[in-house]
């Protein structure tokens, strides 16, 4: 019988809240995820005290500070569909700032009585903008509530740059606990973590590979804007955070997918998260399945399980979605172009372009691949 001993690493001590983030571990994910001599490092942002974005949120908030663009005690106004507003709840008791978050009827019940309980207002908006879906609505919303408290700022983490170098510490911690790093896996959906990240690492290992996970329906990559059972990747609009010459490719993955590997990790490794955890897990899996003998690949995964107890983890609510239906292919479809087809599973393309540069092609125009 196996021995395991615990490290008994007296723990940091913090005397203010925020003094938590950052220092988080990785863990070595092997089988059934990779094959069984073979696996990849993931850097569990779960034990940040809100999640990934309590990083950027510090950050952004401080950088507003010092610049004067946020007076002190004046309000802050974001559109989250979660895990940013927590993070921003953890910068306004920080730097005494009253929050507002401005979310959807998908945000997760208890993320909402979770923001409340940590002292942030949560305004829900009540039906999607035609064409830009919840987060268009959401930052119509935003706009409306900065134009009526004009002291009121908006970190705005879609373009802000504070958001991306707000990620810098993530990526030195990684240098310091693993040295070096050949594969970086990272969702995308504002587009921080993936640019930060990548930027740092590159200035000590300019070789990097940086792969890119998105979901289905999302628009980020050249795919068309579609209804999305996932959050916290994907977007139904272009945040000009996304460093699109930073990807060598794109996976986009299905929810159904990303459930399976959720729950592979939980059974196997005691650490998971939710939908971005499942499908980076999914694709960092399959690239180190395939990758050479000894490549060292890192994925982020930017929460915990907690929030999603009532869907990734509720096998009523997967049922009634269609999500339990047993592993996903061993390895994605492949395009060579976002434009050739509209995806519905698991599928990668190493073309990586900006949806919205002139040469950008049409992807509601192709078939359908499933």
């Amino acid at each position: 019988m196996q021995e395991y001993v615990l490290d008994r690493t007296v723990p940091s001590i913090a005397d203010r809240p925020h003094a938590l983030v950052g220092n988080t571990p990785v863990m070595w994910v092997g089988a059934p995820l990779a094959g069984a001599d073979r696996g990849f490092w993931a850097k569990l942002e779960g034990f940040n005290p809100g999640g990934m974005k309590d990083r950027p949120a510090l950050h952004m908030v401080g950088r507003a500070e010092q610049r004067g663009d946020l007076a002190p005690g004046a309000r802050i106004v974001e559109s989250s569909s979660g895990t940013l507003g927590l993070g921003l709840a953890l910068a306004g008791l920080a730097y005494t700032h009253p929050v507002t978050v401005v979310t959807d009827p998908g945000l997760e019940p208890m993320v909402a009585r979770m923001l409340t309980a940590f002292g942030a207002q949560v305004d829900m908006v009540e039906r999607p903008h035609p064409t830009g879906g919840w987060q268009q609505a959401r930052r119509d919303r935003v706009a409306a509530l900065l134009a009526a408290e004009p002291t009121a700022w908006c970190p705005d983490q879609y373009s802000n740059p504070d958001a991306a170098d707000g990620y810098t510490g993530l990526a030195d911690e990684l240098l310091a606990q693993l040295g070096r790093i050949d594969v970086l896996v990272c969702a995308v959906g504002t587009g921080g973590h993936s640019a930060g990240v990548a930027r740092q690492l590159r200035r000590h290992h300019p070789r990097l590979r940086l792969i890119g996970v998105d979901t289905v329906a999302s628009t980020i990559f050249g795919q068309p804007a579609g209804p999305r059972l996932m959050r916290g990747l994907g977007s139904s609009i272009r945040p000009a955070n996304v460093d699109y010459r930073a990807f060598d490719e794109i996976h986009w993955v299905a929810p159904a997918e990303a459930v399976w590997a959720c729950r592979a990790l939980a059974a196997t490794h005691y650490a998971t998260g939710g939908w971005s955890v499942g499908a980076v897990a999914l694709v960092a899996g399959w690239a180190a399945r395939t990758a050479d003998p000894g490549t060292r690949i890192v994925a982020i995964f930017p929460d915990g399980p907690h929030r999603y107890f009532d869907t990734v983890y509720n096998d009523g609510y997967c049922r009634e979605h269609g999500l339990l239906t047993g592993p996903p292919p061993v390895a994605p479809a492949t395009i060579a172009h976002p434009a050739d087809c509209v995806v519905e599973s698991w599928t990668r393309c190493a073309t990586v372009v900006d949806p919205g540069a002139p040469t950008g092609r049409d992807a509601s125009a192709g078939p359908v691949i499933a």
